[in-house]
């Protein structure tokens, strides 16, 4: 892993969660796990930071954009969209993850996959998962559909790489490598980042150092293929955006 650009965020964000790359400006859309406040933070003037508010406090753990619509997962696996309005008033929806209530899972990444045309929330603990895969639902933006498993990832190659028996993966976010088009997996709890190709299989793990990566929770590429990582404040320090160039362009 290459030593990261690191950008210290103020103290409205030492909970960033989830975040979205937006070229236009080159900055990045984020929000934060307690409130429901979405940021819009340039990443090459550190004092341009926007806020909007869309909702209350909840456990909120990722944010997406596509075609000029937010949205934002909910740890039960619950979808809210966020709608700016022409006089820029938000309004919002919830979707409900089918048997929120009764399960006990929890996500923490959602991406829209072009080639499902979809949404798509990895588990970070789902109840059928169990020690040896982990697996990822689906979303669809029109019906508002959920599926399961559209994705799959045996975790047996993983725990291998790293001398263990058997591991239990647990994604804090999920990004494709727009140059690779790989999965990007980033696992906070793990301290690892997993590389797989798009149909789950791996290919490739990293470990993160403690001292960089304090608890990763977000993650983005640009179209060149840098990699931008969110990183809470943890215990000590900020929380800050970690910018990875790609040097295989």
């Amino acid at each position: 892993m290459p030593n990261p650009v690191i950008i210290q965020l103020p103290e409205s964000l030492a909970e960033i969660s989830g975040i979205s790359y937006y070229p236009k400006d080159t900055s990045v859309f984020a929000i934060e796990d307690e409130d429901g406040l979405l940021f819009k933070i340039s990443l090459t003037n550190k004092n341009a930071v926007k806020k909007w508010r869309f909702d209350k406090k909840h456990d909120f753990e990722d944010v997406t954009l596509h075609d000029s619509l937010f949205y934002v997962l909910i740890s039960n696996g619950d979808i809210e969209t966020i709608r700016f309005e022409n006089n820029d008033s938000i309004t919002t929806t919830i979707s409900q993850f089918p048997g929120a209530s009764k399960k006990n899972n929890e996500f923490e990444s959602l991406f829209y996959d072009d080639s499902l045309k979809q949404l798509v929330l990895f588990c970070k603990s789902c109840e059928d998962d169990g020690h040896k895969m982990t697996s990822a639902w689906g979303y669809n933006i029109s019906t508002k559909a959920y599926t399961p498993s559209v994705y799959t990832i045996d975790v047996a190659p993983i725990a291998q790489k790293f001398g263990l028996d058997k591991m239990k993966l647990k994604p804090s976010a999920v990004a494709v490598n727009p140059v690779t088009n790989e999965f990007y997996i980033l696992a906070s709890v793990n301290k690892l980042l997993v590389v797989t190709d798009r149909q789950g299989k791996f290919k490739e793990a990293y470990e993160l150092d403690p001292a960089i990566y304090k608890q990763p929770e977000g993650i983005a590429f640009t179209a060149k293929g840098d990699m931008i990582i969110s990183n809470e404040s943890h215990e000590t320090g900020p929380a800050t955006i970690l910018i990875l160039k790609n040097r295989k362009k």
